[in-house]
């Protein structure tokens, strides 16, 4: 009997050893959780930062933060993010165009963190949940390294990305590298550059006596704005070699206070208002139709609105989109062969994969177009 029992006693710790059965569960992992095997290689990288940071040699799960989700989605690696921050499906809009695009597909991710109007916060119980290969940021190297010990997990910053800057190619190359999408970064900095060269090349020997004076108020900068919020050194403007009047207010590119007596100063013939401030200055206009009715730009009909450069970051297919836009209406002989739709919805479609992106944009009010003021009496 004795021999027996220890012959089934033996049998039961066999089978468990075999099939990794006990309380812990530990030899089964969650079914979210990758492969071991998939990812036992790794490499080392340096980041903009100079940190050297190992990371598994094929990247399949991806936290992005900071700036990174929407250069992410440019790099057509949507379907790899596992937890998303400064995301809430219920109020992105279509100028924030990453997002929305991929809004039905990111809405069901574990939100890791936050990056609302600059304040960065992260979850690292959430991150660590969701089992990502490597994380990405936008951060300081402090910051990054205190994501990288507390979550156990490697993370790597990129530049944050200026405008139309040397530093965005520079994170579109490295997230390429991490991520194994080289050429789509490639692709990705070669359509920008061949946007800006088209634009630059159509407008910079225009005489500068032929040139209409413009100026890009209702600034998104913390917040919307009204007419005093004014773009300095506006990269959209600078694409095209605009006659910008706020030329030389400021050392800084972004959005800047002034008076509004400045403006009258300024007397631009072209006005360009972000359409989240359009409402704003049309309130402005009811209280103060004197000060409007001195503009030559509200005299000749000549204010017109965009979508925001900006939303949660700077984006990219908004401003070149913008660029067309402004360049096309005030340097119309030099872009009768473009047409500004086909245009539009090309570029949309090369960042966000989405057809029609203009109509979306116009359905949120945030469209291309003329501005009414109201009755100018």
């Amino acid at each position: 009997m004795k021999k027996t029992m220890a012959l089934i006693l033996a049998t039961v710790l066999t089978a468990c050893m075999l099939t990794g059965c006990g309380s812990s569960g530990a030899a089964s992992p969650p079914a979210s959780a990758p492969s071991e095997s998939a990812n036992s290689e790794t490499r080392t990288i340096t980041d903009c930062l100079g940190r050297k940071v190992e990371i598994p040699s094929t990247v399949e799960r991806i936290v992005p933060l900071g700036n990174t989700p929407r250069m992410i989605a440019y790099l057509g690696l949507a379907d790899q993010v596992v937890g998303i921050s400064g995301l809430k499906a219920d109020s992105v809009t279509p100028v924030q165009a990453y997002a929305y695009a991929y809004k039905d597909m990111w809405s069901k991710l574990p939100v890791v963190g936050t990056d609302a109007y600059g304040a960065t916060d992260y979850y690292p119980e959430q991150i660590i949940s969701v089992h990502p290969d490597v994380i990405l940021c936008t951060y300081t190297a402090e910051l990054a390294d205190e994501i990288q010990d507390k979550t156990g997990i490697p993370v790597v910053a990129v530049p944050m990305g200026t405008l139309f800057g040397e530093d965005y190619e520079q994170a579109l190359r490295l997230l390429g590298d991490i991520c194994g999408v080289k050429d789509r970064a490639e692709e990705v900095i070669t359509y920008i550059n061949n946007c800006l060269n088209d634009l630059a090349a159509r407008t910079e020997n225009i005489p500068e006596a032929d040139k209409p004076t413009v100026l890009a108020a209702a600034a998104t900068f913390k917040g919307t704005h009204g007419i005093e919020g004014v773009y300095s050194k506006y990269a959209v403007f600078t694409a095209i070699a605009a006659n910008d009047v706020t030329r030389g207010i400021s050392d800084n590119a972004g959005g800047v206070m002034v008076d509004r007596e400045k403006i009258l100063g300024w007397n631009p013939q072209f006005i360009f208002l972000d359409s989240g401030g359009v409402n704003l200055v049309k309130t402005d206009y009811e209280k103060n139709p004197d000060f409007y009715a001195q503009i030559t730009a509200v005299q000749n009909d000549n204010i017109y609105q965009y979508p925001s450069s900006t939303c949660y970051y700077s984006n990219v297919e908004i401003p070149i989109v913008n660029g067309y836009y402004v360049a096309g209406l005030l340097y119309p002989e030099q872009f009768q062969d473009i047409d500004f739709e086909n245009k539009a919805n090309e570029i949309f479609k090369f960042f966000l994969g989405t057809d029609d992106y203009l109509s979306t944009l116009k359905s949120a009010g945030a469209g291309y177009g003329k501005v009414d003021l109201g009755d100018r009496g």
